[in-house]
C-alpha cells in the first residue's frame, strides 16, 4: 500500500522518485513498486520515462513536467493531489530537483500540506564525488558553471576560499574551457573529472587540474555527460609558484562576487585588494583594464 501522511489523510502522496543515471540495474524495487502504484507519473520527456517503464512493464499514465511548464503544471499536479491522487515525480535520469525541475511542486505540496516521499537512489554528482578520491566531509556542488567565460570566471572566483570539495556538473563541449578557467582562478589543485557513469564507456579520469586540460582538449576531448570535481587545497609547487600572477582570480570577479554577498562598489575593491595583495591604487588599476578587456570579448 501507498503511504500517507497522517494529516492529510485526504489528500494524495508525492513521490521523489530517482531513476537510473545509466545503468538500468541501478533502479530500486521500491521505485519500481511505487511507479507501478500511483495514479501518475510526472516526468521531464515522457518518451524518455516511458522507454523505462516498458522495459519494467510499467503501464502507470506520464504527464510532461519540465523547466517551460513547471510553472503552470505545479499547480495543476498539486490540486491533483489535493484531490487525492497518488504522483510519482521523476527527472530524466537521477534524482529528480537536483538540477532539474521539481522544486516549484515540492513547495506547492508543502504549503499545502500534502506529503512528500523521497524515494532514495541514483545521483550523478554523489557517484563521482566518491569515486573521486577527494575530501568528502565538506562539499559544495554548484550544479552548472555559467556557459560564457566570464560569468564563470566570476562564479569560479566566488567559490576559490570555500574549505570544501567543489563539485559541477558540465557539458563535454566546454569541459577544456571550464578546466582552464578553474586552473586560472582557482589555482592548481588535484581534480576528477567523471563521464557517462554506470555506462558502457564510464570514466573517472584524476589528476591535476593542468593535466585533465591536457587530457580534455581538441582531440582527446570526450563525449557524455560529465561531472567536475575539484579539491579544495591549492597545489603549492614550483610552477604554481613562478606562474604567480596567473594564478590569482581576476579583480573584477572577486570585486563582482564582493558585490554579490552585499558590498558596496568601494568596500567591494578594497576587500579584493587586500585579498590580492595590491594596493589602492594598483587594484584600481587592475579593475578598469580588466572590465575593458571583459567588454572586448
Amino acid at each position: 500500500m501507498l503511504c500517507m501522511s497522517a494529516n492529510a489523510a485526504a489528500a494524495g502522496t508525492l513521490y521523489l522518485v530517482a531513476t537510473p543515471i545509466g545503468n538500468l540495474e541501478d533502479i530500486t524495487r521500491r521505485a519500481l513498486r511505487v511507479l507501478a502504484e500511483v495514479d501518475i507519473i510526472a516526468c521531464e520527456d515522457t518518451r524518455h520515462t516511458r522507454t523505462l517503464l516498458n522495459h519494467f512493464g510499467i503501464t502507470t499514465k506520464t504527464i510532461s513536467y519540465h523547466e517551460h511548464n513547471e510553472h503552470e503544471r505545479a499547480l495543476e499536479l498539486a490540486t491533483r493531489l489535493a484531490d487525492g491522487a497518488n504522483v510519482a515525480l521523476v527527472s530524466d535520469a537521477g534524482t529528480p530537483g537536483i538540477n532539474d525541475p521539481g522544486f516549484r511542486l515540492v513547495r506547492a505540496c508543502i504549503t499545502g500540506g500534502i506529503n512528500v516521499v523521497p524515494i532514495p537512489g541514483a545521483t550523478a554528482f554523489v557517484s563521482a564525488l566518491v569515486a573521486s578520491g577527494l575530501p568528502t566531509d565538506e562539499f559544495y556542488f554548484a550544479g552548472f558553471l555559467p556557459p560564457r567565460r566570464h560569468a564563470r570566471r566570476l562564479r569560479l572566483a566566488a567559490l576559490r576560499t570555500l574549505p570544501a570539495t567543489l563539485v559541477f556538473y558540465e557539458a563535454p563541449h566546454r569541459i577544456s574551457d571550464a578546466l582552464t578557467d578553474a586552473r586560472d582562478i582557482l589555482g592548481e589543485r588535484e581534480a576528477a573529472v567523471a563521464r557517462e557513469l554506470t555506462k558502457l564507456h564510464e570514466e573517472i579520469a584524476r589528476g591535476r587540474l593542468s593535466h585533465l586540460i591536457a587530457r580534455f582538449t581538441g582531440e582527446h576531448a570526450a563525449r557524455g555527460e560529465m561531472v567536475l570535481v575539484i579539491d579544495r587545497t591549492v597545489i603549492a609547487d614550483e610552477t604554481t609558484a613562478a606562474a604567480g600572477e596567473q594564478l590569482k582570480p581576476d579583480i573584477a570577479a572577486l570585486v563582482a562576487a564582493f558585490e554579490g554577498e552585499g558590498l558596496v562598489p568601494r568596500a567591494a575593491l578594497k576587500r579584493a585588494a587586500r585579498e590580492l595583495g595590491l594596493n589602492r591604487d594598483e587594484a584600481y588599476r587592475r579593475l578598469v583594464a580588466e572590465r575593458a578587456q571583459a567588454r572586448r570579448e
